[in-house]
Parts: C-alpha cells; structure tokens; sequence
C-alpha cells in the first residue's frame, strides 16, 4: 500500500473488527440519515474475497491514533464497487480523500476489476468533483435513492481488462 500521498502524520492502514465502533461514531456523525447500522461494517469486514475496507488514522496532540477517514469498495469481477468513503470536515481538502480512493481503484486492479461504479449524493459537489479528476463519469441518476430523498448520480471509471485476461 502506497501512502505518498498522504499529509504527514497521516497513515493508510486495512479496517479492523476493533476499528468499528469509531468508523461507526463517524459514520453517524457524518451521514446521519444515511449511516450504515454497525453489524454492516462488520458483516462487511467478514467477507475478505470480495471485501477490502481501510481506515486513515492520524495521532491526536496527546499521541492517540484517530480514525480521520474510512473507506471500503466491493470487487466480484468484472466490476468493483466503492461502498463507502468519507473523511471527517475538518480534514477534507488536504488530499487524504484522493489517497483512499487511489489505493481502492488499486485494490479493484489488484482483484481483476474492469470498472469502478459508485453512488454520490447530487447534492455534493465536492465529491463529484474528486471523482472526475479521477476520470469517473456519470452514467445514470437514481431517482430519490437516499432517505432524504436526495438522488444519486452513478458514476463509472473504466479500468480496462486486467493483463493476461483473455479478450
């Protein structure tokens, strides 16, 4: 895994049963209509073949590691999902985001991926705007597809076939 891109301080490492409660706390924090219920990260965290979840994690001023950002994406090929990635307010601009999706399209390569599809709420633009610098395009609109009512606008990276795939 690559953390170059990381800010100092910061460190890119794989989500585990005991990061749950505090990626559940933000999870609430940040999406509270939408928040996954706990029992679905670690439901999430059980299924490895098709399932690759990370956590960035920076150290508070008493030197405590702190849960800054989570993200995780499903691959059953030819298709990989990103099912969830946010990073806490105060930290968002300072290209922790773009890191964690960087190692999750790697890990969609890794796992023989040919696209990366995701959901984003119309209403963040910033996402949206992270995602096409990234190459992502919107495919598709679901209607009212969160609580709120708010749609989602489907996007989708190609990545091509792997190498040694046959055509």
């Amino acid at each position: 895994m690559t953390a170059q891109s990381l800010p100092d301080g910061v460190h890119l490492r794989d989500m585990t049963e005991a990061d749950v409660p505090a990626v559940h706390s933000l999870e609430k924090a940040l999406f509270p209509v939408d928040a996954w219920p706990e029992r679905m990260f670690r439901d999430e965290l059980s299924q490895p073949e098709t399932r690759r979840y990370y956590v960035a994690e920076e150290r508070t001023p008493e030197g405590e590691p702190r849960i800054i950002a989570y993200a995780g994406v499903m691959c059953v090929p030819p298709i990989a999902d990103v099912q969830t990635i946010a990073v806490v307010p105060e930290r968002e601009g300072r290209g922790i985001g773009a890191a964690v999706l960087t190692e999750l399209i790697a890990e969609a390569r890794r796992r023989g991926a040919e696209d990366v599809m995701l959901e984003v709420r119309a209403d963040n633009p910033r996402a949206q705007a992270l995602y096409r610098r990234f190459g992502f395009t919107h495919i598709h609109t679901r209607r009212r597809y969160y609580r709120d009512g708010v749609d989602a606008h489907i996007m989708q990276l190609p990545l091509g076939r792997p190498e040694g795939r046959d055509q």
